[in-house]
C-alpha cells in the first residue's frame, strides 16, 4: 500500500533557471527587472524551495537584483533598498517550501504597519490566525496564542523584535512550522533546536519595515493559459485616527409623483473613544493581510475573531463571530483543565466531559465569546445593515469600513440606533 505520508517528505526537482528577467516595454523605453534564484545551504547542499503549494508542484524563489521600475508617478521597490524579504535560514528542519515563504511574507505585510510596538503575527495558509501587540514581545506572543490557540498550531510565527528567551520558551510549548524574527537572543537557538522540524528565519533589518508602508511592488497573477494579470500592490492609506472619516452620506430621495429630487443627510452621532480609535486603526491595518471577503473583530490590540475568504458579508461576519466563540471556549478549557475543549470528553469520560463542556459553553455564551466592546472591521462596505447587525448583536461598540454603498444611510442609522461609533476609510482593502 502506498505510504501517503511520503508525499510530504518529497523534495521536488527544481528545473527553474537560475536567472529571470521581466521587461516592461513602451516604444523605445524598456524597463527590465532582473531576478536571481534563491537557495539555502541545507545539510551541506544548496537547495531551493522544497516544493510549491502542494507536493508534486515544482517551485522556485527569486530575489530582485537589478532594475528599478517606474509606472506613472509610482516608483516600485527596487534592489537599491532591499528589505531582505529573502530570509536567512538559521535552522532548516524540513527545509522550506513555497507556503513557508509566502506565510512569512504576508506576516511582514502586516508587521510593516505595526512596527512601533512589539507585535506577534501567526499566519496559516497566507492568512493571519491572530495578531497582537503589547508592551513586551513575550506578552504579544502570549496574547496572540491565547486568542486562537487552535489555529496557531503549525503556523508561521513572525516577531518584529529580537526573539528573547521568555518568548522562545512560550513558542516551544506548541508546534510551529516557522519562526521569523530580526534577531535571536543568546540561548534561543538552543531552545529551538529541540524542535527538529522547526524552520527559523532571520530578517535582520526588520526595523526598516515601516519604510515600506507606502511602497509598491508589482503583483503578478498567472491565468490558466499562462496569461498574466499585473497590478501595483496595495497600501493602506488610513494608518492613524486622523485618516478616518466620520460616517456620513446624503441619501437621494425622489418624489414618485413630481420627480423632485431631494437629499437627506445621515451622519454618525457618536465618534469613537481613544481606545476604540486605537483598535479601529489596529484592525484596519491587520485587514491588509486578510483574504477577502473578510470581517475582523479586535479588542485591546488583539484579534478576537477573523473571518476570511467568504462570498457574502453577513456570512463572513457570522464566521468571525463563531470563531471567536470557539476560541474563547477553548481557552477557558485550557485555563481550567490544560486540555483543549474538544478533548474534554476523551479525557474525563463522556458524562463528566460533556458536563464540563456545557459549563464552559454556558460561560462562553454569557460572555459572548469576548466580543462585547470589540471593534468590527470590514474590508469593503456593508451593502445592507444586516452585516453590521451581526456584530452589534454581540456587543461591538465601533465599526470601520470603506463606506460608499448606496445604502450607507441605513447602516449609519443602524449604528446610531445602537449607539455604535462608525468611521469610513474611503479605501477598499480587497485581497485575493
Amino acid at each position: 500500500m502506498k505510504d501517503l505520508k511520503e508525499a510530504y517528505k518529497t523534495i521536488e526537482s527544481d528545473h527553474f533557471a537560475p536567472l529571470m528577467e521581466i521587461s516592461f516595454i513602451d516604444g523605445n523605453n524598456r524597463q527590465t527587472m532582473q531576478y536571481e534564484k534563491v537557495t539555502w545551504n541545507v545539510g551541506g547542499e544548496n537547495k531551493g524551495l522544497r516544493y510549491g503549494e502542494n507536493p508534486g508542484q515544482e517551485a522556485a524563489l527569486y530575489k530582485l537584483v537589478n532594475g528599478n521600475l517606474v509606472l506613472g508617478d509610482v516608483e516600485m521597490v527596487g534592489p537599491n533598498k532591499p528589505l531582505a524579504s529573502i530570509p536567512e535560514l538559521l535552522q532548516s528542519g524540513k527545509h522550506p517550501g513555497k507556503t513557508n515563504v509566502t506565510d512569512a511574507d504576508n506576516a511582514l505585510n502586516i508587521l510593516r504597519y505595526l512596527n512601533d510596538k512589539p507585535c506577534a503575527v501567526i499566519v496559516k495558509h497566507n492568512n493571519p490566525c491572530v495578531v497582537a501587540v503589547a508592551n513586551t514581545l513575550s506578552e504579544a506572543y502570549f496574547r496572540a496564542n491565547k486568542a486562537d490557540r487552535l489555529a496557531a498550531f503549525g503556523g508561521c510565527i513572525a516577531l518584529n523584535r529580537e526573539c528573547d528567551i521568555d518568548t522562545a520558551k512560550l513558542i516551544i510549548e506548541n508546534y510551529a512550522e516557522v519562526v521569523v524574527a530580526p534577531e535571536f537572543a543568546p540561548g534561543v537557538m538552543d531552545l529551538f533546536a529541540t524542535k527538529k522540524n522547526l524552520r527559523v528565519f532571520r530578517i535582520n533589518n526588520m526595523a526598516r519595515l515601516s519604510d515600506y508602508v507606502a511602497k509598491h511592488v508589482i503583483d503578478f497573477k498567472s491565468l490558466i493559459d499562462g496569461g498574466i494579470v499585473a497590478q501595483t500592490s496595495f497600501s493602506a492609506n488610513a494608518r492613524k485616527k486622523e485618516d478616518f472619516i466620520p460616517a456620513y452620506c446624503n441619501r437621494k430621495i425622489t418624489n414618485k409623483e413630481t420627480g423632485e429630487v431631494t437629499f437627506e443627510e445621515h451622519k454618525i452621532k457618536r465618534l469613537p473613544t481613544e481606545q476604540e480609535y486605537a483598535d479601529l486603526v489596529f484592525g484596519w491595518l491587520v485587514e491588509a493581510g486578510v483574504t477577502s471577503n473578510s470581517v475582523l473583530y479586535v479588542k485591546d490590540g488583539v484579534t478576537v475573531g477573523i473571518g476570511t475568504g467568504e462570498q457574502d458579508r453577513v456570512g463572513v461576519a457570522e464566521i468571525a463571530r463563531d470563531k471567536a466563540y470557539t476560541k474563547y471556549a477553548d481557552w477557558i478549557a485550557w485555563e481550567k483543565y490544560t486540555k483543549p475543549y474538544n478533548d474534554l470528553r476523551l479525557v474525563f469520560g463522556e458524562e463528566d466531559g460533556a458536563k464540563k463542556q456545557a459549563e464552559i459553553m454556558e460561560q462562553t455564551r454569557a460572555e459572548k465569546g469576548g466580543l462585547p466592546g470589540c471593534a468590527m472591521v470590514s474590508d469593503a462596505f456593508f451593502p445592507f445593515r444586516d452585516g453590521a447587525e451581526v456584530g452589534i448583536r454581540e456587543g461591538i461598540t465601533s465599526i470601520v469600513q470603506p463606506g460608499g454603498a448606496i445604502r450607507d444611510w441605513d447602516v449609519i442609522d443602524c449604528c446610531n440606533d445602537a449607539n455604535v461609533a462608525m468611521v469610513f476609510t474611503g479605501q477598499r482593502s480587497f485581497r485575493h
